[in-house]
């Protein structure tokens, strides 16, 4: 399979829905952020080892994830778990110049690698960095438009939740769901959840 063939399939299938989304597919190609031992594995619609324990997700999985959280031109976007990078770059490809997607990952070796990984492309509105040791997120840079977190939380972090800017969008895999949390006020969330997903445990913050 290449990757025209499968962004088709993720179309015909009705998982991806929306241009952007499938525009950043089709310009920030999976094939640059694959270990060299994965290559010929790099179109199919499965999760691939990243090493560390870590994963780059699922194409139908990060597809589902996108169309859920729906980033916009100029949000200003946090995204948990940048692993090898794929999913900050397509955030940052869909939001546009005019918008800001920083990358958080606990692991150094995968932060450098997620950061060699940005470098093949031209994405100025985007960066990856260390996360935290005893926070979840970066409120440092906060309040974000939309918060994607790629690994599996045993509930909905408060943490995270706080740094959603009022109308902001989180996308949350909780167990094996996907959770979307949007913030209508200071302390009103809404929730809606889709069954039926697998991730890698979040790393949560040692106190």
């Amino acid at each position: 399979m290449d990757k025209n063939e499968l962004i088709l399939n993720l179309q015909r299938d009705g998982i991806l829905k929306t241009k952007k989304i499938i525009d950043a597919f089709i310009k920030i190609d999976r094939s640059k952020f694959i270990r060299p031992g994965n290559f010929e594995y790099t179109y199919q619609d499965e999760p691939l080892h990243i090493g560390y324990g870590q994963t780059i997700s699922q194409p139908r999985t990060v597809a589902f994830m996108l169309e859920k959280l729906q980033p916009d031109i100029g949000d200003k976007v946090l995204d948990v778990g940048s692993g090898s990078g794929w999913t900050t770059a397509l955030l940052a490809s869909i939001i546009g110049e005019a918008g800001y997607c920083l990358g958080i990952e606990i692991l150094p070796d995968l932060v450098k690698f997620g950061v060699m990984n940005l470098k093949k492309f031209s994405l100025p509105n985007a960066r990856i960095i260390q996360a935290g040791v005893d926070f979840l997120g970066y409120p440092l840079e906060g309040p974000y438009n939309k918060i994607l977190v790629s690994a599996s939380s045993l509930d909905i972090p408060q943490e995270l939740s706080s740094q959603l800017a009022i109308s902001g969008v989180m996308i949350i895999p909780v167990r094996n769901s996907i959770i979307k949390i949007k913030r209508l006020d200071a302390n009103k969330f809404t929730t809606e959840e889709y069954y039926g997903f697998s991730f890698v445990p979040l790393i949560r913050p040692k106190r």
